[in-house]
């Protein structure tokens, strides 16, 4: 029995690349499920085979536990356990969670027991064959790889990558149009590993921007060495892509490097792509220039950006009009993803009139808050003030360069823009209610002062109270914090409790 239990190992071993250790655990399993057979089914057994000679030696095995202090869900199973009086009658110096064992007549590597250890086997050998694949792919995380297309379904593609390993491709990541045929060589991206109970899924993708970069990285030697570098990739899988390339060394210019001779290089890519068309556009530190450099072909007669919305106002003649917004919205789509800001097309006469609207209401504000004349709140929006704030606390020196400005006028109107401000915080406190929300809540990290008290007066007055809250009850308060932003705040309310639970445990520990 000993010489087959051997055979076993070696032969199962060398056929499925699973090592022997593996197997010699699953045997044993096998066995201890085997003496649980024969001896008793509410008994627990264990069963040590040596690796060398293949001899074996089972035990019947007793944990010593508290019986009193059980969890609730578990029941006392005398036939497994002893208590610690019971236990120190057999050895003096037993304690708690020790295991004590008797040695019992080994059953027969039979045919019962080559059954169990061959359901055992087939279980850890496709066990140890899924943690192959997942070890053998993980380093392969967010990197291209190729396979041969193995089933082509409605709404998804199998690609066979050999040894075991399988890759879906969903109809979602598939470009669009794209058609495969069984024994296709194909490319993907591989963006996830899922490990489930019928085996590891490796998750691919042929339409995320990453394998864009990666295409250019294989055609393109100075990306991959580092000469050049891929800062930025927007696409619209299968119809049109930009990338914002910069380099390293100056001599070398990374458009025309993407480009490759007559168009080589990017016509690779593309071709790749279902003959997606690749815009190669020039890096920028600058959002600005970046941005006037992604609307190409399109050209910029101006822009203006906001940084506390983190859009831009990009005005174009009207003859770019339509070649700036692109088919269906595509270039400024494929643009404001690149740069990562939200840009608003519009022609040279809108973008006049939207700033003179602009400048009318920022003039207007001036004219009631300050009680200025016109031509006063004129100046101010033409040197560039745009807020109360901004006349109240910017340096007196940057105020002293306008004409016509002297100590005395900028002191008195940095004075009445603070009384504004003042007066403007009071009403805004008033109108949020009489009800004070706790220091714990205004202190809290993400929470602003106005959303405060308006939970405050809806009777979340604590972080305790907002702990209590689930996300659908926050919304209803505030509607306007997004389901995400609600979600963040009430985890940071709850972070005293997972603190005190921690403590708890390692009390208990």
């Amino acid at each position: 029995m000993s010489k087959e239990i051997l055979l076993v190992v070696e032969s199962v071993s060398h056929e499925k690349g699973v090592s022997k250790e593996v197997l010699f655990e699953a045997i044993e399993s096998a066995l201890a499920i085997a003496t649980k057979k024969r001896y008793n089914e509410d008994a627990e057994f264990r069963v040590a085979i040596d690796r060398e000679t293949g001899e074996y030696e089972s035990y019947r095995t007793w944990t010593v536990v508290d019986f009193e202090n059980l969890d609730e869900e578990e029941e006392p199973n005398p036939e497994a356990q002893y208590s610690l009086a019971q236990a120190q009658e057999i050895k003096a110096d037993a304690v708690l969670g020790e295991v004590l064992e008797e040695q019992v007549e080994s059953v027969a590597f039979g045919r019962i027991a080559a059954q169990t250890a061959k359901q055992v086997i087939v279980q850890k050998v496709r066990e140890a064959e899924r943690a192959q694949v997942v070890d053998a792919y993980e380093s392969k995380l967010n990197q291209l790889v190729s396979g041969t297309v193995k089933k082509m379904g409605r709404d998804m593609a199998i690609v066979d990558f050999g040894s075991n390993a399988e890759g879906i491709l969903t109809r979602e990541h598939l470009i669009p149009r794209e058609v495969f045929r069984v024994g296709d060589r194909i490319r993907a991206m591989l963006v996830e590993i899922r490990t489930e109970n019928r085996g590891p899924q490796l998750v691919l993708s042929r339409t995320t921007p990453r394998m864009l970069i990666e295409l250019f990285k294989v055609e393109v030697p100075e990306i991959a060495e580092s000469v050049i570098e891929i800062l930025g990739a927007a696409r619209d899988p299968g119809s049109r892509a930009k990338i914002a390339v910069k380099t390293n060394d100056g001599r070398i210019d990374p458009v025309g490097a993407c480009v490759g001779m007559r168009g080589s290089r990017v016509q690779a890519v593309s071709g790749e792509l279902a003959g997606e068309r690749i815009d190669i556009v020039l890096w920028d530190e600058n959002p600005a220039q970046l941005t006037i450099n992604a609307m190409a072909p399109a050209e910029v007669a101006s822009i203006v950006l906001d940084e506390e919305t983190h859009s831009m106002d990009i005005a174009v003649t009207e003859e770019n009009l339509a070649q700036a917004i692109g088919r269906g919205g595509q270039n400024v789509r494929l643009a404001s993803d690149l740069c990562g800001w939200s840009l608003n097309i519009m022609t040279e006469e809108e973008a006049v009139q939207k700033q003179e609207e602009e400048a009318s209401r920022f003039i207007n504000e001036f004219i009631d808050a300050l009680s200025v004349d016109e031509d006063v709140a004129a100046v101010l929006v033409e040197e560039g003030f745009t807020t109360l704030e901004e006349i109240a606390y910017v340096p007196i020196e940057e105020m002293l360069v306008i004409e016509g400005f002297d100590e005395e006028i900028i002191n008195e109107l940095r004075n009445r823009a603070k009384d504004a401000l003042l007066t403007k915080a009071i009403a805004s406190e008033e109108a949020l209610g009489d009800v004070t929300p706790a220091d714990d809540l205004l202190e809290m990290e993400g929470m602003e002062r106005e959303l405060a008290f308006k939970l405050a007066n809806n009777e979340v007055v604590t972080m305790e109270d907002l702990a209590e809250l689930a996300v659908g009850e926050l919304l209803d308060i505030a509607a306007d914090l997004g389901e995400e932003k609600a979600a963040a705040l009430i985890l940071k309310a709850r972070e005293p409790w997972f603190a005190e639970e921690k403590a708890s445990s390692e009390i208990a520990s």
